[in-house]
């Protein structure tokens, strides 16, 4: 069916979406939002499975842009646990009334530009077809679930699961042998639970992550008070674009003693913190060994199989160079009786069968399977829908070689797409919800400048945006990101084009308010329907 023409299509009901549909109301423009999940919360809809939370604390996991939200909501925990962030969205949903403008259950399928009437027709699996001017992709970094590749899936006789698309209904594994295929961030939470219940886990791994101690604790009054105390300077440091980890002095500076004792304070604190150890542990190969050496000799301290440890510890990248894990526990479930560690290393899975899991040295039957498998990040979930640009130029074409776009808002030959949190920006590298508020802001400021000069359509000028793809790639090449093959390069997707995704080179707020503040420079915009032939580039 046909819906009458609206100002904007948002696609996703995560933090991101509902931020944009509260600040397109109020700009006055007429919206309709589209998620094929069944409410709010983006991947916290969709990531249930045991042990699932933030890695980020959840004081700072938090919207800054409501007042009233910030007074009103309390945490319970440092990291919040799924069912907390889901309840969250579900607060801010509901307190501005942002479901209203949500089609749940409801798959966007395409999204074409129309260059005749300078309007995006978007479609959906039931049926829709919405013509609107602009159209928002908050469709999330970490939403298009990979799914596994492995011989003889189907032949399995039990329930398999994947941590990207849990069950509502909690399954039960007491009493049961379980297999766990991956050792990424959602396997790692997954593991420390289901050991708790299962009679037997067997934990399949290739390749071996860092993950450092969470140290949760519930949230005291004394945390909130020292919370709003630093607010003021956290607040001021997000503007400017800081990555809110404190760093410590670069590696050189230091004694042996004095790095061991900064390792030693971040460990026992606990969380990703433990990443700004040294300031330049992300591009200094020393600084980074050290630091990389001190997880692994706590793992060593940590696992008291020797063997078993040893094949726990991650050797082939540098810490930080793939997202690295907060756990809770999780090196000493490999004390329990009823955990075995099977290195995929040395007999790599051969197929599944109908009882279990056969590696090249022998079979392991269990009574149910769970995927950790990760995602197709930050580009999967756009490019499952059939995204058409100007001159029928498909975005799956547009990135045949890998993911353009200019400064991970737009993509040249889209008029009038804009992506949050896409490509090109900080995105999975920062703090997500104020990414995606600096986004959604950027994109409101954005709209408000069109409308005030009377311009139809603002779209990324491709010299500008392969200027931009070079300062990304020349940003990365400045570190140690690219030693690793990670989910940001696009390494766990077979046949995905190796580019590193994220932008690490700092400063990005400041880069997208000086674009902004020049009259939005490195976009082409176009004027009112009468006037739709003059085009200027901002350059």
């Amino acid at each position: 069916m046909s819906a009458d023409p609206v100002d904007a299509v948002v696609v996703g009901a995560g933090f991101g979406g509902l931020y944009m549909v509260h600040r397109l109301r109020e700009l006055g423009m007429s919206v309709q939002g589209f998620d094929a999940a069944g409410g709010v919360g983006g991947t916290w809809y969709w990531n249930r499975y045991p042990g699932a939370r933030c890695d980020i604390p959840s004081l700072f996991y938090s919207y800054t842009w409501s007042p009233e939200v910030q007074q009103e909501w309390r945490w319970s925990e440092k990291y919040a646990a799924q069912p907390e962030i889901l309840a969250y969205a579900e607060f801010v949903a509901e307190k501005y009334d942002l479901k209203r403008a949500f089609a749940f259950e409801t798959k966007v399928k395409s999204a074409a530009w129309d260059e005749t009437a300078r309007r995006w027709t978007v479609t959906t699996d039931r049926g829709d077809r919405v013509s609107a001017r602009f159209c928002i992709m908050a469709t999330g970094c970490l939403s298009a679930p990979r799914a596994p590749d492995i011989p003889g899936q189907d032949s399995f006789e039990g329930p398999t699961f994947h941590t990207g698309k849990w069950p509502h209904e909690p399954p039960s594994f007491e009493g049961r042998k379980v297999a766990v295929i991956g050792t990424g961030s959602s396997a790692i939470q997954s593991i420390t639970e289901i050991a708790r219940m299962a009679s037997r886990v067997y934990v399949l791994q290739r390749t071996p992550n860092f993950s450092v101690p969470a140290r949760n604790a519930p949230l005291t009054e004394q945390d909130y008070a020292a919370f709003w105390e630093q607010y003021p300077a956290y607040r001021q440091m997000v503007l400017e674009g800081g990555a809110g980890i404190a760093g410590g002095g670069p590696f050189r500076s230091l004694t042996a003693e004095q790095q061991r004792a900064r390792f030693e304070e971040l460990w026992n604190i606990g969380g990703a913190g433990y990443l700004g150890a040294l300031a330049d542990l992300l591009t200094s190969p020393a600084a980074n060994a050290a630091a990389a050496d001190f997880v692994r000799e706590k793992i060593r301290e940590t696992v008291k199989d020797p063997a078993v440890a040893e094949a726990l510890l991650p050797d082939d990248h540098p810490i930080g160079a793939k997202r690295i894990c907060v756990d809770t526990g999780y090196y000493d479930i490999f004390n329990q009786e009823n955990v075995t560690l099977v290195n995929l290393r040395q007999a790599p899975i051969a197929s599944i069968t109908s009882q279990g899991v056969r590696t090249t040295a022998q079979e392991y039957p269990v009574d149910a399977i769970v995927y950790a498998t990760g995602f197709d990040a930050m580009t999967g979930a756009l490019l499952n829908i059939d995204i058409v640009g100007e001159g029928g130029l498909s975005l799956a074409e547009a990135w045949r070689d890998g993911p353009k776009s200019y400064l991970g808002l737009q993509v040249a030959g889209f008029p009038n797409l804009f992506t949050i949190t896409g490509p090109g920006s900080p995105s999975v590298l920062s703090n997500m919800i104020s990414s995606c508020e600096q986004h959604v802001d950027w994109i409101s400021d954005c709209l408000a400048w069109l409308h005030s000069h009377d311009l139809e359509a603002i779209a990324a000028d491709p010299q500008a945006q392969e200027d931009w793809v070079r300062k990304v790639n020349e940003a990365a090449d400045k570190t140690l990101f690219p030693q690793a093959n990670s989910w940001y390069v696009g390494a766990n997707i077979p046949g995905k084009p190796r580019v590193f995704m994220p932008y690490v080179g700092g400063q990005y707020r400041q880069i997208c308010n000086v674009v902004a503040a020049d009259n939005y420079r490195g976009f082409r915009v176009s004027g009112s329907a009468d006037t739709a032939s003059s085009r200027r580039v901002r350059t």
